[in-house]
């Protein structure tokens, strides 16, 4: 059995456990690094078990090639300890559909994305409401790793290094800022960094329901390593349980590098 197929099998069995066996308690609310770009500074506490994941649809359309994607974005994370934990995530099953417009020659590539592994620390609590105060910080490291299906696969290892930093604003407004630097190689195997870049506004509607908008360059390169790639994206999280989440999201691609239209599906479960 494939590296993608038991991560799959195990988080369909904590899926089933968390949905049969929810537990009341008395503590926060479950804080996810899903949806949109910028990841939160909490981390999900000692012993605690939580499974981030999602139905992603993308279109990405130009003149000489129409592609649309369908992929399983999925985020384990295991509590280590108060302030840190250990990070599993992937894209999942992936099913691409391309279309050459000009000749109609149609191909699809189904298989399984690379895994990355990774640290989470929470560095610090926000001291005072407003911009002005310190905001809640989290550093995340993680690592790509060459192990998906060979269509699919990326170019060896891609570590990256994210900071996190929350601010909570007046009438249950929060904002969100996450810079990154990370690296990749290209086609010849040489190796490149670039930068990244989200900020997030979030907004509480009510205990169980809210919303956000956010800005996001994924990728910030020179023209040689792919260009920057930029997306602006909206959502709706609703808290079905303290320890349950759905949410649902719509991303537009800002530049012809980056899907024009993305849609997902999301549900968060924690133990």
């Amino acid at each position: 059995m494939t590296n993608r197929r038991l991560l799959s099998l195990a988080a369909a069995i904590l899926c089933g456990l968390a949905a049969a066996g929810a537990r009341a308690d008395d503590g926060d609310a479950i804080s996810t690094d899903r949806p949109g770009f910028a990841e939160s500074s909490q981390t999900v506490g000692k012993g605690r078990v939580q499974l981030e994941t999602s139905l992603q649809w993308d279109r990405q359309r130009d003149d000489e090639l129409h592609t649309r994607t369908l992929s399983t974005p999925t985020l384990l994370r295991i509590g280590l300890g108060a302030s840190s934990e250990l990070r599993i995530e992937t894209d999942g099953r992936t099913v691409v559909h391309a279309s050459e417009p000009s000749s109609g020659v149609h191909t699809t590539v189904a298989g399984y994305a690379d895994t990355a592994l990774g640290i989470k620390w929470h560095l610090a609590d926000a001291q005072a409401e407003g911009l002005a105060g310190r905001p809640s910080l989290g550093l995340l490291l993680h690592a790509d790793l060459p192990s998906g299906s060979r269509e699919l696969r990326g170019h060896g290892l891609r570590p990256s290094l994210r900071l996190a930093a929350d601010w909570d604003l007046a009438q249950g407004t929060t904002f969100s800022l996450m810079p990154g630097l990370a690296t990749d190689s290209d086609d010849q195997g040489r190796r490149y960094g670039y930068g990244l870049l989200a900020a997030n506004l979030g907004r509480e509607f009510s205990e169980r329901l809210r919303g956000f908008v956010e800005a996001a360059a994924t990728q910030i390169a020179s023209a040689k390593h792919g260009g920057t790639q930029a997306s602006v994206d909206a959502g709706l999280v609703y808290l079905v349980n303290k320890d349950c989440q759905l949410d649902v999201s719509l991303v537009h691609g800002l530049d012809r590098r980056s899907p024009d239209l993305s849609l997902a599906f999301g549900l968060s479960l924690r133990r």
